[in-house]
C-alpha cells in the first residue's frame, strides 16, 4: 500500500478510536471547544474580569483563545504521540510498516480535532460581535502547518525515546505545564517586567501566541525575522526528530 494511503488509513483509525463510544461522534470536536468558550467567557468576564493593557486591546476571551487553542493542539499531539509506539507494541510485532506512520497519525489527529475547534471558536467569537478578523484565518492555517511540523519533529523524537525511557511521558506532562505558563498565553507580554520579557522568546511557543493574535486580532505584530526563525526551528525539529527516530527504530522490538 502506498505510504500516503497507509497514513490516511491510520489517521482515520486514530480519529475513529478517539470518538468511539461518543454519542455525538466527531461533532464533539466542535461541541467541546464551544462549551469551553462559554465557561471561560463566564469566568473571565463575570467572575474574574480580566483586561488587556492598551486602549485598542481586544477582549480577554478572544485574546486567550487565539493562543490557547494552538497550544492545546501542540500539547495534545505531544502527549498522545509520545506513547503511541509503546501502545501499539502488538501491531508493530505483527505487521511490517514504517513506524513513523503511527506517530504521524497520532499527531495529525490531534491537530485536525483542535483545528476544527479553533475554527468553530473563531467563527462564534466573530459573529458574537468580537473584534476578530476572519481574514486572519488564512495566515492562521499557515501558522498551524508550521506548528504541526515543529510538533511532529518533537513527537518523533519523544515517541522513540519513550520506548527506552518510560518516565518520559510523565515528565513531559510537567514540562508542558511549565512551558504553558512561560509563554504569553494567559497574559499579555506587556504585563511582564521589561527585564524578563526577553526570556519569553526562549519559549518556542511565544512566537505562535504572538503570531495568532496578530493575524486574528491585529494585536501586536511579528516581524519577518521571527517568522524565519520559527520556520527554521520547525524544519530543524522535524529533521532531528526523524533522525533520532530512525536511529532508534531498529531496537524497538527488543524493548517493547
Amino acid at each position: 500500500m502506498p505510504l500516503a494511503s497507509l497514513t490516511l488509513r491510520f489517521i482515520d483509525r486514530e480519529l475513529r478510536n478517539r470518538f468511539a463510544g461518543s454519542f455525538t461522534g466527531g461533532l464533539w470536536a466542535l461541541i467541546a471547544p464551544l462549551i469551553q468558550l462559554a465557561v471561560y467567557s463566564f469566568v473571565f468576564v463575570h467572575i474574574l474580569p480580566a483586561r488587556i493593557p492598551g486602549a485598542d486591546a481586544p477582549g480577554y476571551v478572544p485574546f486567550l483563545f487565539a493562543a490557547l487553542w494552538p497550544w492545546n493542539a501542540l500539547a495534545e499531539s505531544l502527549v498522545r504521540s509520545t506513547t503511541v509506539i509503546q501502545e501499539n507494541a502488538s501491531l508493530i510485532g505483527k505487521i511490517a510498516l514504517p513506524r513513523e506512520v503511527l506517530v504521524l497519525a497520532s499527531a495529525s489527529a490531534s491537530f485536525i480535532i483542535n483545528f476544527a475547534g479553533f475554527v468553530a471558536i473563531v467563527l462564534v467569537l466573530a459573529f458574537a460581535g468580537n473584534d476578530v478578523h476572519l481574514a486572519g484565518l488564512a495566515p492562521a492555517v499557515a501558522l498551524y502547518v508550521l506548528l504541526f511540523a515543529f510538533s511532529l519533529g518533537l513527537a518523533l523524537a519523544f515517541a522513540a525515546i519513550q520506548v527506552f525511557v518510560r518516565d518520559l511521558a510523565q515528565a513531559l506532562a510537567q514540562i508542558l505545564m511549565i512551558l504553558m505558563f512561560c509563554a504569553p498565553i494567559f497574559y499579555d507580554r506587556l504585563l511582564v517586567s521589561e527585564r524578563f520579557r526577553g526570556w519569553l522568546d526562549l519559549n518556542p511557543f511565544t512566537f505562535y501566541a504572538d503570531a495568532f493574535r496578530a493575524a486574528l486580532l491585529h494585536h501586536g505584530d511579528v516581524d519577518a525575522t521571527r517568522i524565519a526563525i520559527a520556520a527554521l526551528a520547525a524544519v530543524a525539529a522535524l529533521a532531528i526528530g526523524h533522525r533520532i527516530f530512525r536511529r532508534l527504530d531498529p531496537h524497538f522490538e527488543d524493548f517493547l
